[in-house]
């Protein structure tokens, strides 16, 4: 897109040229727009055999040039030829050729998402996690693939049983979870102890070999190479030990579909298990390959978990009647993340009692406190952020202050009513009194 394009139609004939017309064929087909017209009439030649009463062929060479070509001078083009026939000049024999110009044009942006987020955190069963990766205004069809932390990645493509939905994510059905609560690391004992003699244990990848994971004991044999003892490893208690493989299978797909302009979308879709232990500020990167870039597009999101909210509350000195607004303003992150990835999910709740609308539970970036009553003075609200890596919680304390503009029209209204029941009976007995004087 943006180059110069020429399109030549060479013929050769021993007849009389009449005519060159170019047409670019549109809509399918179904139209024809001419672009181009030679005629010889008006520009006439002649071959120096003729004297001799001998016929030669002459070669042609009509040439179009199209400036600067756009993604609507995409298509078919047809060059059609008139020859005067022997017999008669009354005549014209036709012939035609055609020539299809593809128009390739560059992916104009690329961006990666998570699907179906934001999502809780899950402390005791693994789940699907799916990177969305949208490459838009390529022609034709971009290649995409993903890396992490710089290396390319290893990918399987989606079995015709599996079903996608949203966007990449399994179907409820099909996401069956790799872990169950069962094997927590308080309760792989108990699973295990369940598995008779000949029971197979949890296959933890269906493409590697059967592995074993048993208990040792004192006086037991060494294990056989056929099995493995999971070495203990310090975890923080914000997560259970994962029983998960630190090489986990990634499943891709992608589908495409043709624009309003001619150019493609592509979404490719990187499905995996997620392991918040190993994965959280892991490096992935959706590339783009495209005979059009001089150079691989890309994209760029660190998986992160929340930590450290940062709240603030407006009005920052808040009084009865007041709305007051508690918003997280961002958070403290390390120095390998700037934001969270993916979008967490904001639940903000009321330590000892339901929130002031009556709610348990409120979501969103911003919780609203419509005109505060003296009663919460002193209250505090829980935000409990969260996304698929992990969930960290921050509390802050609501202090309500007088307002002396509401107290000082309850003071008046309240004088106004005793003035009222002082001054009643003396106008009673004034009015009275004028009465029987007038009498």
């Amino acid at each position: 897109m943006g180059d110069t394009v020429t399109l030549k139609c060479n013929f050769r004939t021993d007849g009389n040229l009449r005519e060159i017309v170019w047409f670019r064929v549109m809509e399918g087909g179904t139209s024809k727009q001419k672009i181009f017209t030679y005629d010889a009439m008006y520009n006439t030649n002649f071959s120096h055999m003729e004297d001799f009463h001998r016929r030669e062929d002459l070669v042609y060479q009509s040439t179009v040039r199209l400036p600067e070509v756009q993604m609507e001078d995409d298509g078919p083009y047809e060059c059609h030829v008139g020859i005067y026939d022997r017999a008669s000049r009354e005549k014209v024999v036709l012939a035609s050729g055609s020539i299809t110009l593809n128009v390739m044009s560059p992916p104009k942006s690329i961006s990666v998402e998570a699907a179906n987020q934001p999502a809780r955190f899950s402390r005791y069963e693994a789940q699907n996690f799916t990177l969305v990766c949208i490459v838009t205004g390529g022609k034709p069809a971009p290649v995409v693939y993903f890396k992490r932390d710089g290396e390319l990645i290893e990918v399987h493509p989606f079995m015709s049983t599996e079903k996608v939905e949203n966007r990449g994510l399994l179907s409820a059905k099909d996401n069956q979870p790799l872990i169950s609560r069962e094997l927590d690391d308080t309760k792989v004992q108990k699973s295990l102890s369940f598995l008779g003699t000949y029971s197979e244990p949890v296959r933890l990848d269906m493409d590697r070999p059967q592995r074993s994971y048993m208990s040792g004991a004192p006086g037991q044999e060494e294990p056989s190479p056929t099995t493995e003892v999971i070495p203990e490893t310090v975890i923080s208690r914000e997560f259970p030990r994962w029983v998960l493989s630190s090489s986990p299978l990634y499943y891709f797909n992608h589908t495409q579909s043709e624009l309003h302009d001619g150019t493609m979308e592509v979404q490719a879709m990187l499905t995996w298990h997620l392991n918040p232990q190993l994965d959280n500020e892991a490096l992935f990167t959706c590339e783009v390959k495209h005979p059009a870039l001089s150079m691989p597009m890309k994209a760029e999101v660190t998986l992160s978990a929340p930590k450290g909210p940062k709240l603030s509350v407006a009005p920052s000195r808040a009084k009865v009647g007041d709305t007051v607004h508690i918003k997280v303003e961002g958070f403290h992150m390390g120095p390998k993340v700037n934001k969270v990835f993916p979008e967490p999910l904001f639940t903000w709740t009321r330590v000892g009692g339901p929130l002031l609308d009556g709610s348990e539970e409120r979501f969103g970036k911003v919780l609203a406190l419509e005109r505060v009553p003296a009663e919460l003075n002193g209250s505090m609200y829980r935000c409990t952020v969260q996304n698929p890596l992990g969930s960290t919680n921050t509390h802050t304390r609501l202090i309500v202050f007088e307002n002396p503009r509401i107290k000082k029209e309850t003071r008046h209204l309240n004088f106004g009513d005793s003035a009222g029941d002082l001054l009643g009976p003396s106008l009673m007995m004034l009015l009275l009194s004028l009465t029987v004087e007038l009498t």
